[in-house]
């Protein structure tokens, strides 16, 4: 599947731009997870900075991130959009960190490579 801001992107591209921000903006929950692990390039953080702007005071957005609060500039291009982007991300927010190791390493076993045994004969 692809993500909200490659959707931004084309929709930017064909025409659908405001239809699908209005959509987006009509949400009554926005998730973005994973927040700040990939790099955005300004055209990316112009559109979510217009999502946010769009969703704030009037719908719920929640966002996760492995990284704390304070290194949400580390992977934007542009520190003055992304001054403005987290603003309106983590003003507003109820800020839950939960500590202790990923569910994801709990929950997934590893993987075992099992040696086909040869016979000969």
């Amino acid at each position: 599947g692809s993500s909200v801001l490659e959707e931004l992107s084309l929709a930017r591209a064909d025409g659908r731009y405001l239809k699908l921000l209005g959509q987006l903006s009509k949400l009554d929950v926005l998730v973005l997870d994973d927040w700040g692990l990939i790099q955005l390039s300004q055209p990316q953080q112009e559109d979510l900075f217009q999502l946010l702007d769009d969703r704030i005071q009037k719908r719920s957005t929640i966002a996760t991130s492995q990284l704390p609060v304070e290194h949400g500039h580390q992977n934007m291009a542009n520190p003055t959009i992304a001054d403005a982007l987290l603003d309106r991300l983590v003003q507003p927010a109820y800020r839950i960190e939960l500590k202790g190791e990923s569910l994801r390493k709990r929950l997934t076993k590893p993987l075992k490579y099992v040696k086909e045994a040869s016979t000969s004969g």
